[in-house]
């Protein structure tokens, strides 16, 4: 090839990431259907139309986001965050109480929370502001007062719901990007002290999430033993799938007996361990880990700031969103709550995860797209793909 054709040839989706993305949600499919068929012998297939519909609305969410230019986010950042934010304090005026007093959910079905829908918007505004103070962040004024108001902001109103565990995802990604963008190692742990200390308060006041300790320690000590049904069962059913399974459809613990609650969303990669055994279990592991490195890949490839942490933050929180589900179904941490990404019932969780992943998708080939800012963008936009090409045929040389 040509080097003035090389110069200017458009980088392409990243297929790898592609590929993980089709696996993952056809696996979830498969296994939400084996472990909700069973909840309501009557509606068979319920959990499985209502899921599907949520896969089809996320997978048009993500094909819609890979065609828009990445960085019209960073434009609208501020008014992403803005109804994000609005979202979140609205649902003490629309939502009902809870069983254990919390307001997370719009509609009774709880398919449906802004704390998810939120996450998104939180990681593309953070992904801004970093980028635009990237070369002031050692600057405690600058840097970390900044950076802990607007994050406190968006976790004072989750925790006020209270939803501690997606407050602690959230606070963890946003930690997570603020090492990527190059802030101070004393400011950091300054931070997750002060984090620390504002969720050991956020766990004392509320009675179900020091419940929620207590038990976990006592579970720590002998899971078969735990004081909590779902995490005991939970636990049983990882445990006696053995090597293989039990065989695809083959479990008991999901059926109605069993009494286990929330089989089908938090706790639904315990009837993966139960049916497809360690090795089934391992492979998911593997496909997450898979999207950890596509996802990194495509962060250390971006052709700006903005893109890079952006690119970092989604798949941090994807990455760690599952593999905190996996812990708690393997009593490595207290019970959360917090659903494994395409395999959990959740709508709302469901798209939104599909599109941060657009959004991966078209940082993954330099923001080109159909929809973009204007013409002075696409000039910038090909500025960049040219030292990228060029950074290509070096190592190609």
């Amino acid at each position: 090839m040509s080097p003035s054709r090389n110069h200017t040839a458009p980088r392409h989706v990243d297929h790898g990431l592609l590929i993980v993305i089709f696996l993952l949600l056809g696996f979830g499919v498969v296994m939400q259907f084996s472990a909700s068929y069973a909840i309501d012998p009557d509606q068979p297939y319920y959990y499985i139309i209502r899921h599907l519909v949520w896969v089809t609305l996320g997978l048009a969410s993500m094909f819609i986001l890979l065609q828009v230019d990445y960085h019209i986010w960073q434009k609208f950042a501020i008014p992403v965050m803005g109804l994000a934010l609005l979202m979140l304090i609205g649902i003490f005026f629309i939502a009902k109480t809870g069983a254990t007093g919390s307001r997370r959910h719009l509609f009774n079905s709880g398919s449906v929370q802004p704390s998810e829908l939120a996450k998104l918007a939180i990681f593309i505004y953070i992904a801004a502001w970093l980028a635009s103070k990237e070369d002031h962040l050692g600057d405690v004024t600058v840097g970390l007062l900044p950076f802990s108001l607007l994050l406190g902001i968006f976790l004072i109103a989750i925790l006020m719901q209270p939803d501690i565990s997606t407050s602690v995802l959230i606070a963890l990604t946003a930690v997570a990007m603020l090492i990527i963008a190059g802030a101070d190692l004393l400011q950091i742990g300054i931070l997750l002290g002060v984090m620390g200390l504002v969720f050991t308060a956020a766990i004392i006041q509320h009675n179900y999430a020091m419940k929620r300790l207590t038990e976990f320690v006592q579970a720590f000590r002998s899971p078969l033993n735990s004081p909590n049904a779902q995490v005991q069962a939970g636990y049983e059913a990882l445990r006696s799938g053995g090597l293989f399974g039990k065989g695809l459809g083959n479990s008991i613990y999901k059926l109605p007996d069993a009494h286990l609650p929330a089989i089908h969303s938090d706790i639904v990669f315990a009837v993966i361990g139960e049916e497809l055994g360690l090795l089934g279990a391992l492979a998911v592991v593997a496909l997450f880990l898979f999207l950890a490195y596509r996802g990194t890949r495509i962060a250390l490839r971006a052709p700006d700031s903005f893109g890079r942490l952006l690119a970092f933050g989604i798949t941090t929180w994807i990455v760690l969103q599952a593999f905190i589900n996996i812990a708690v179904v393997t009593v490595t941490i207290p019970n959360t709550g917090i659903p494994l990404p395409f395999i959990s019932y959740g709508g709302s969780s469901l798209i939104t995860v599909l599109a941060g992943l657009g959004i991966l998708l078209n940082i993954s080939k330099d923001g080109q797209s159909r929809f973009t800012l204007n013409a002075n963008s696409s000039v910038r936009r090909r500025n960049r793909r040219s030292r990228v090409s060029y950074s290509h045929r070096r190592r190609r040389s």
